[in-house]
């Protein structure tokens, strides 16, 4: 039960940051580019690699802290379904070049933040 509530307020938690961030990135702009999607999705892929090493670093005894942090907050933060919706209006927009770039961006981005948050984490907890 207690993992479950962890869940929520995290998740509660990360929705609301995932929507000021894409409100704050997307001031003043005017690129097709979905800047705000992808500035989450890094941002979130790098917190998850800290997150995931200081877990790592307790031997799993960090649970509570990866179900609030990890799963919740980082998985309402990031976001699958708005990286999809965007490459598909980007396609049907036939802003082609936007499309495949949001793809490819968006990975290479997500895995290097990921690494560098697990190596930063790694080096700061152990």
């Amino acid at each position: 039960m207690l993992t479950t509530a962890m869940v929520m307020l995290g998740g509660a938690g990360g929705a609301v940051l995932r929507y000021l961030i894409d409100l704050r990135v997307h001031r003043g702009r005017t690129s097709a580019f979905p800047w705000g999607t992808f500035t989450v999705n890094v941002l979130g892929s790098a917190l998850l690699g800290l997150v995931t090493a200081w877990v790592l670093a307790r031997g799993g005894a960090g649970g509570a802290v990866f179900a609030l942090a990890g799963v919740g907050l980082c998985g309402s933060l990031t976001t699958f379904s708005t990286f999809g919706y965007d490459t598909v209006r980007l396609l049907e927009q036939r802003r082609h070049g936007h499309a495949v770039a949001n793809v490819v961006v968006t990975i290479v981005a997500g895995f290097a933040a990921a690494i560098a948050g697990l190596l930063t984490g790694t080096a700061l907890w152990g």
